[in-house]
């Protein structure tokens, strides 16, 4: 399967828009953790053994093993991963964002050497730096467009004299996407849950790509409002989740406490897909 179809797959097999974000920090791992490389595959795989059935997509962020000098140990638990969540498709945060033979290895190191199923990508440089990870027919590539953090307006919310009808630049983002540059329908929007108005928008202009929704929990944004914001029946919605449920716990009970949280934030998205 496609990177789209194994989404869907998860969405239905595990009742669930929500995606857990892997952002192992150290300086928070609960006691009998290791604070080392090997600890960060030990509490990222506890937490997938845990929240497996709970889940659409699973979401490492690269630079939590990077700075650790830990990628050796991002292979290893990526290749666990799919051993303890086969169905589970994996997005890798990593937010590249080059062009030409620069980009080509980028692509290669997300999807050969990680094998991660979709990548987040910066659109800044334009389509030249995305072509070269649409060239993997069979994986996903997530455009930032309305970030949730607040410095994203610094030149998201900007508008584009120079193009038709003046749009906000992340509008014009949503509307490549959606359309020019989706040249394989590999493509999909991150819009921040801390924005849904924003959110509300970017659907109108992109109706059929999947939007990563980070900024649920830790960073305020409101669960329910984001999938009334932006789920619609052709266009799926993957909300993601890090910190809140991550560390959940900071006990040894960290994994079931991380389930517990998972299976509530599960349960709101879900009741707001019912209402919306």
């Amino acid at each position: 399967m496609n990177f789209l179809d194994r989404l869907r797959d998860a969405t239905e097999r595990n009742q669930s828009l929500l995606c857990v974000g892997l952002d192992p920090d150290l300086s928070r791992f609960p006691h009998g953790v290791a604070q080392n490389a090997e600890g960060l595959v030990d509490f990222c795989a506890r937490i997938v053994e845990a929240t497996a059935d709970l889940v659409c997509a699973f979401k490492p962020q690269i630079a939590y093993f990077a700075a650790q000098r830990a990628e050796g140990e991002l292979e290893r638990l990526l290749r666990r991963m799919r051993q303890l969540a086969p169905h589970v498709p994996i997005i890798l945060d990593a937010k590249r964002g080059d062009i030409g033979s620069t980009a080509e290895q980028y692509a290669k190191e997300v999807f050969e050497r990680y094998g991660a199923d979709a990548v987040t990508l910066s659109p800044f440089m334009g389509f030249d730096s995305l072509e070269p990870y649409l060239r993997y027919p069979d994986k996903g590539a997530f455009v930032l467009c309305r970030t949730s953090n607040p410095g994203g307006s610094d030149l998201q919310g900007q508008r584009l004299a120079g193009v038709q009808g003046q749009p906000l630049l992340y509008e014009h983002v949503a509307r490549l996407a959606q359309e020019r540059w989706n040249t394989n329908g590999q493509l999909g929007l991150v819009v921040g849950a801390t924005y849904p108005r924003e959110i509300e928008r970017v659907r109108e202009l992109a109706p059929t790509l999947p939007l990563l929704i980070p900024g649920v929990g830790a960073q305020g944004g409101d669960a329910a409002a984001t999938v009334r914001a932006g789920w619609r029946g052709n266009g799926p919605i993957i909300v993601s989740s890090s910190r809140a449920i991550l560390y959940a716990s900071s006990g040894p009970d960290f994994a079931a406490a991380a389930r517990v949280a998972a299976q509530a934030t599960r349960d709101t998205l879900n009741a707001a897909r019912e209402v919306r």
